[in-house]
């Protein structure tokens, strides 16, 4: 019964880990959600009104995150690669 308490506990801990990282995370997402709504109202002379705004956004961040999850993704494989963590 204590191992069980105890893995209850190590498992309480671990999901509130990560549900802090992913709440520092969506913060750090809405930063650059800012961050590059402003940026494209800056660079894109006229994005349209209303709706087509919203959908030129809506692709361009997609895009986005697309391209920039690959490059994560290599980076980490290489990383990992490097740390003898993968062969």
């Amino acid at each position: 019964m204590a191992d069980t308490g105890k893995s209850i506990k190590v498992q309480v801990l671990e999901t509130t880990a990560a549900l802090m990282t992913a709440a520092f995370g969506f913060i750090a997402a809405l930063a650059w959600n800012g961050a590059i709504t402003e940026t494209i109202k800056k660079y894109m002379v006229d994005t349209g009104s209303g709706l087509t705004g919203l959908y030129l956004y809506a692709v361009i961040v997609t895009i986005l995150a697309v391209v920039m999850g690959i490059i994560i993704a290599r980076a980490l494989g290489k990383a990992k690669k490097s740390a003898g963590g993968e062969k």
